[in-house]
This record gives C-alpha cells, sequence and structure tokens, in this order.
C-alpha cells in the first residue's frame, strides 16, 4: 500500500476526484483500489492497494481500513480502477471494512475505459446504469495540481523506471577503486583506532559533504565520488551522519535517486533507504515504495529499509517527524526481519 500526505485540492464532483487520484498518488492507477479519506470536507489521506485476484479480499480490507481510520479521517470513498468482476468484490469488502472501522462510505466508485459508475448511487439522472464518461481536460483539478507542483506520472511503471540502475562498467570499475580505497584506510589507521571506525566516519563525512556540496551547485558527480560515498554509506555511523541530514528537500529526494541509481546492487541499501526516508518526508509515499522494493529485493533485512517499509504500512503520517533531526524523535519499531540470502548491511 503506498500513502502519501495530501495537497489541497477542491473537488465538488465524482469526475473532480477522480480526476485528482492521479495527483494524490504520485501515478495514473491501474487494476488498482484507492481510498480518498476525509476529515470534514478536507482531504487528509489516500492510500493505493493492487486490485486483488482471485484470493479472499477481507485481509487486505481490513488492513486499508485500519490505516485509513489512524489517520483521523472520519469518511472516505472508495475507488476500483479495472474490470466490475474484479473491481465489485474488491470495493464491497473495502467498504465493509471501513464501516467497520467507524468510518462514512461516501461513495463507492468504479472506473473502467474512461467511465465510472457509483455503487451507492442509483439515480439514473446522475448516475446511469451505461456509467458515466468523464475527461479529466474537463476538470479544474489537473491545473490546480499542476499548479501546486503535482505530477502524475502514466501509470507505476514510469515511477519504478525512475529508480531503476543506470549500471554500466564504469561505475563498476570506480566502485573496484573504491573497494582497494577503503582497504588501504583501514590499513593506514593507527592501532587506537579500532577497526578503523575513527578514520571511516571522517572520510564518510567528508565525502558526504563533498558530493552534497558539489550536487546542490549543479555539478556532476563522478564514478569514483558515487561509487566511494556509496561504499563509505556501509558504514553505519556515516549512513546515520547522512540520515540525520536528509529531510523531505526536493533536493534530498534528487540528490538519493541519483545515488540509488547509479550504485553497483550490492551497495544500494542506504541510498535507497535514505531516498525512501526523503520521498516519505516529502510525502511521496508512492516514490518511497518503489525505492524499498529494490532495496529490500537485494538486501532483505536492511534494517532502515525495514523500518521505513513499517511506516508506509501502516500509514504513519511524515508530519510524525517535524522538527527531524532537531527534537531527537522516537521512531516507530521495525517489524520482525525477514530473511534473506545476502548479508545484512
Amino acid at each position: 500500500m503506498n500513502s502519501t500526505e495530501i495537497p489541497r485540492l477542491t473537488v465538488r464532483s465524482p469526475a473532480d476526484l477522480i480526476a485528482a487520484v492521479p495527483y494524490l498518488l504520485g501515478f495514473h492507477p491501474t487494476d488498482s483500489v484507492v481510498v480518498v479519506a476525509m476529515s470534514g470536507s478536507r482531504v487528509v489521506f489516500a492510500a493505493r492497494g493492487d486490485l486483488p485476484g482471485d484470493v479472499d479480499h477481507g485481509e487486505a480490507a481490513r488492513h486499508i481500513a485500519a490505516v485509513t481510520a489512524q489517520q483521523g479521517a472520519d469518511s472516505a470513498t472508495v475507488i476500483g480502477y479495472g474490470p466490475a468482476a474484479q473491481v465489485t468484490p474488491a470495493l464491497d469488502a473495502v467498504r465493509g471494512a471501513l464501516t467497520v472501522a467507524g468510518l462514512a462510505v461516501l461513495d463507492a466508485l468504479r472506473v473502467t475505459d474512461g467511465r465510472w459508475w457509483s455503487y451507492l448511487c442509483t439515480e439514473p439522472e446522475c448516475c446511469p446504469p451505461e456509467g458515466t464518461a468523464y475527461d479529466p481536460r474537463g476538470s479544474a483539478v489537473p491545473a490546480a495540481a499542476v499548479f501546486a507542483g503535482q505530477v502524475a506520472l502514466p501509470d507505476r511503471a514510469a515511477l519504478v523506471a525512475q529508480v531503476a540502475p543506470i549500471g554500466g562498467m564504469a561505475i563498476r570499475q570506480a566502485t573496484e577503486r573504491a573497494e582497494q580505497r577503503l582497504t588501504e584506510l583501514l590499513a593506514a589507521a593507527p592501532p587506537t583506532d579500532l577497526l578503523g571506525a575513527r578514520a571511516l566516519r571522517t572520510a564518510g563525512v567528508a565525502a558526504y559533504r563533498v558530493a552534497r556540496r558539489r550536487y546542490g551547485n549543479g555539478e556532476h558527480l563522478t564514478d569514483d565520488e558515487v561509487a566511494w560515498l556509496c561504499v563509505l554509506l556501509t558504514h553505519l555511523p556515516v549512513r546515520d551522519h547522512a540520515w540525520e541530514r536528509t529531510d523531505g528537500r526536493d533536493e534530498d529526494v534528487a540528490f538519493w535517486t541519483e545515488l540509488l541509481r547509479r550504485a553497483e546492487p550490492g551497495l544500494i541499501g542506504a541510498p535507497g533507504a535514505l531516498l525512501a526516508f526523503a520521498a516519505w518526508r516529502a510525502g511521496q509515499g508512492a516514490l518511497a515504495a518503489v525505492a524499498l522494493e529494490r532495496v529490500l529485493a537485494e538486501h532483505a533485512d536492511y534494517s532502515l529499509a525495514l523500518l521505513i517499509d513499517d511506516l508506509l504500512r501502516r500509514g504513519v503520517p511524515p508530519s510524525r517527524l517535524d522538527g527531524w533531526p532537531v527534537s531527537g524523535p522516537t521512531m516507530p519499531p521495525s517489524r520482525k526481519r525477514r530473511r534473506s540470502r545476502r548479508r545484512p548491511r
């Protein structure tokens, strides 16, 4: 499930709400169930889940209802995207779970091939049995969303492509040089520096500062700079130094996206988790989710990724960490680690 904090958009009709959903999520959903939660007249939360196949819908419905109920919402609209045979049982399950959770269901809509149907309205004047055609261009919502800086990618695959690896021989060779440099750094550490911990942290802090400064000035990071920082980020004190300086700023999201895409697969744990954290803090839950998918596919026990994954699954709002890192917030506990074929970093 992907969630996000919500931009302020004015919605006056089902067509407006359907036009708003891609901007609430960051992409145009397909084969999905979306819950848009309200507190009074204000949208406070949007969550998306894959449309279940031939499975029991109950567990997924109860989960999305429980997460929605935690957002301070008092009502919700459920929207299913896909054919009626798949959407109807999923919407029925989510509607029932939301009601049990104490939320009023304002409407339940199905969107298929440019038309929408309401499961709650039976008036043929406004909700004809053949559905209602809609054109997002006829709504003021997309223009308002774009003006507010919101983006709606064509589909989730386009979002996944934003964190896809670039790879290549040059970065592999740079990583080999970085690993040799690390070996030499540790070998040169004095005997009083146990396991070279001080040398590692000093080098990591310096590499992070230089990379952020150069990137912030619009300069291109070399493969050697990227590889050296990614190698050093495997040292947890270096990773945590970077984490404490990562918020939801645009430059944070852009920087860690670049690091994740250019890092070798064995080194994506820290850049990917830090991108997920920055994206979550920025209200870009869907981007956080696809970054975590990459990390956990490669490093299933990476603790920071598991922690942020837990935040997303439980729908914890980014405002929970307002004041980060000055206030020293207490992070929610990570869920039980999953077994990995790789040694966690």
